[in-house]
């Protein structure tokens, strides 16, 4: 959960470096809190009111923690847009996401995962 609410602290902030683990439990813990709202939208009969104010609400954190995951493989934050490509684009763009961060600083920052827990998440 700490993931989670460290990339929500970070609302709009593209600079530095998110390890794999950040992104990747930011997304799980994103859409299982999307299913949970829709689902629940959806017994209360609110026509995805929950839903939408979510997914309205989570879409900046989730585009700024994506720029993070490319800078911690030392790509641009454009490379989001690969996704656009069609057939191949999200192929490439998992790949990218899965893929280990560089080793030590790199253009956008210091290694995350070279910094204590107690700094790494203040």
């Amino acid at each position: 959960m700490r993931d989670y609410f460290n990339v929500i602290k970070k609302y709009a902030d593209s600079e530095g470096r998110a390890r794999r683990r950040e992104y990747w439990m930011f997304c799980l813990i994103n859409a299982l809190l999307s299913y949970l709202f829709f689902f629940i939208g959806e017994a209360i009969k609110d026509d995805y009111a929950l839903f939408a104010v979510y997914t309205s609400l989570t879409v900046i954190p989730s585009l700024m923690v994506t720029v993070r995951r490319l800078h911690d493989t030392n790509r641009s934050g454009w490379w989001m847009l690969v996704a656009f490509v069609p057939l191949i684009g999200a192929i490439i763009g998992l790949s990218v996401m899965m893929e280990a961060g560089t080793s030590g600083e790199n253009d956008y920052g210091p290694d995350p995962k070279a910094m204590p827990d107690s700094i790494q998440y203040v």
